[in-house]
């Protein structure tokens, strides 16, 4: 057959890289001028620069990770973040080190207590939005200072008017441990993302092409390929017909000093209302501390509101917003059969890397269209 991949991040790539090994012809294209989408990164200084935000791979699959280090070498990189509230330094997630450096508190019992002690403003009510759940877990006093207006920033709307699941991502542990995810398998790619989707790419039933905007020529393309894989945004795909599906979107700084270590930790969440940007990355850390010895990169992230022509980055599932996608899902099957839409836009849900590509070999390995 004769398919085109449109997006080269973990979902367009996977899937190419299967097809290719069923013998199918392949066409990506991507739009930005470079491969691998959000995950690439790029060497400055020795660095590798995570140039759309830090990514962390995680995943609690041995299958995945087996197939992901056939690409590249991973190191032992555990994410360990750091909160600064006014000047105030907290791990995350939440665990005794957060509880201490909040209460002075120095046992599982009296955290527990604690937070016990202030659940109580909910009345014994069931969490249903992120405020609520995050008072449930951690109690007032951290939800105020770590996560109240931190959500705010990062996502354009109050705590409790968004869906209680975001929250529920987050570990809360009663053990001094700061590791953030509670996954057995993790680490970061040495020598950078980017390299695993150019061997995933590297294939000779696989063509690829950059600076290539699909929406330029999308008759053309559905008129000439056999089967399409999609990996933009699916309201997009349709002209946006039944409306625009919610979305937030990033702005990134990114700074070469001339200092050999700016704040000491990849990745500093800064909780405040009063400060602009979500995080501080620093991104030697990631590779500990490989690079030019004397130089570093950071970056600030800054949240910001998506419209038209702006790159979205995550979904917004609240219900209005997962009902109108439902639209779409249901009208692309009945009127787009040799189509596939996949990926965080394609099919409108948060996804860590581990689970973009567990989705597409999955399509791959149960799809009778190939």
């Amino acid at each position: 057959m004769k398919i085109l991949v449109v997006g080269s991040g973990l979902f367009g790539a996977v899937s190419a890289h299967e097809l290719a090994k069923k013998g199918h012809d392949i066409t990506v294209i991507e739009k930005r001028n470079h491969i691998a989408g959000n995950i690439y990164t790029k060497d400055v200084a020795g660095i590798q620069v995570h140039e759309y935000g830090a990514h962390i791979f995680h995943t609690v699959n041995p299958k995945i990770w087996q197939y992901v280090n056939q690409f590249a070498d991973f190191n032992r990189y555990t994410n360990e973040v750091v909160a600064n509230y006014h000047g105030e330094l907290y791990n995350l997630p939440f665990n005794m080190n957060t509880f201490y450096r909040m209460w002075g508190v120095t046992t599982p019992n009296e955290a527990e207590a604690k937070i016990e002690q202030q659940r109580a403003v909910l009345n014994g009510k069931k969490p249903t939005n992120l405020e609520e759940q995050a008072i449930s877990l951690v109690g007032t006093d951290i939800y105020n200072k770590l996560v109240k207006d931190y959500t705010t920033k990062q996502w354009g709307r109050a705590s409790k008017d968004l869906p209680a699941f975001i929250i529920r991502r987050l570990p809360v542990r009663f053990t001094f441990d700061n590791n953030y995810f509670n996954d057995p398998y993790q680490g970061i790619p040495i020598g950078g993302y980017t390299q695993i989707v150019e061997k995933l790419l590297d294939d000779p039933h696989i063509t690829t092409q950059v600076n290539t905007d699909f929406f330029s020529a999308k008759d053309d393309y559905l008129r000439n390929y056999d089967h399409i894989i999609f990996s933009g945004m699916i309201d997009q795909f349709f002209n946006y017909r039944f409306g625009e599906l919610g979305y937030r979107s990033l702005r990134f700084e990114t700074k070469l000093l001339e200092e050999p270590n700016y704040q000491g930790n990849a990745v500093i969440n800064y909780t405040d209302a009063e400060t602009p940007y979500t995080r501080i990355i620093e991104h030697k850390w990631f590779e500990f501390g490989n690079g030019n010895k004397q130089q570093t990169v950071i970056t600030h992230e800054y949240p910001q509101q998506w419209k038209r022509g702006v790159e979205p980055y995550y979904p917004i599932n609240d219900s209005a917003n997962n009902h109108l996608f439902k639209q779409y899902r249901e009208y692309a099957d009945a009127n787009t059969p040799n189509v596939t839409f996949g990926g965080r836009l394609g099919l409108y849900r948060y996804y860590n890397m581990d689970q973009v590509i567990a989705a597409a070999l999955q399509f791959i390995e149960t799809s009778q269209k190939f």
